[in-house]
């Protein structure tokens, strides 16, 4: 059991038979009112954020999540179809349970996949991706009036701020944590 105190950002809990993600922990105290932790947390199921508040005396399980390697395989409508890499077995984890994962997703990536008591749940795709671009404003040299950036579409639907020297067909390596461009791939 965790305390008030042991919940942080990026620890995972259940509440409720359900695991969520802490994605903001900030712990305030308030004259008599004693020590409160305010939080959001993801379902990990659904993909849903909410905010939750924990009291002083608050105590929640820490979630059993287990991570096993999986590649992406294809999608089909909004149901996007993995392979565990040591058994070979399916799952189907639904577009809406993924959220903007998917924006990261190319066939046959490798990815990590959360499973909570057994069964998949969720995926987290790698730390840095590498993305075709498939649409940029052309680049005017000397237009540094704007910060010398430009926002580029990838194959994959995702729009990321980058240099003006990225062109359409070029591949550039994206942060997943921060959807950030990183590097143009040579």
């Amino acid at each position: 059991m965790l305390n008030i105190s042991d919940i942080k950002t990026g620890k995972r809990i259940v509440l409720e038979d359900v695991p969520y993600a802490v994605t903001y922990h900030e712990h305030s105290k308030t004259g008599r009112a004693g020590a409160v932790l305010r939080t959001k947390i993801k379902n990990l199921q659904t993909g849903a954020v909410q905010e939750k508040i924990f009291h002083g005396s608050d105590k929640v399980e820490e979630a059993d999540i287990s991570k096993s390697k999986a590649q992406y395989l294809y999608t089909e409508s909004d149901q996007y179809n993995f392979m565990d890499s040591e058994t070979y077995e399916q799952s189907i984890l639904g577009k809406d349970v993924l959220g903007d994962t998917i924006l990261f997703l190319t066939e046959g990536m490798e990815v990590t996949l959360l499973n909570f008591n057994g069964t998949p749940i969720n995926v987290e795709p790698p730390i840095k991706v590498t993305l075709a671009v498939t649409d940029a404003p052309p680049g005017i040299k000397g237009d540094t009036s704007s910060g010398g950036d430009k926002l580029v579409t990838t194959e994959t639907g995702l729009k990321v701020t980058t240099p003006l020297h990225v062109d359409t067909g070029d591949r550039i390596v994206i942060n997943t944590e921060s959807s950030t461009y990183v590097s143009k791939e040579s």
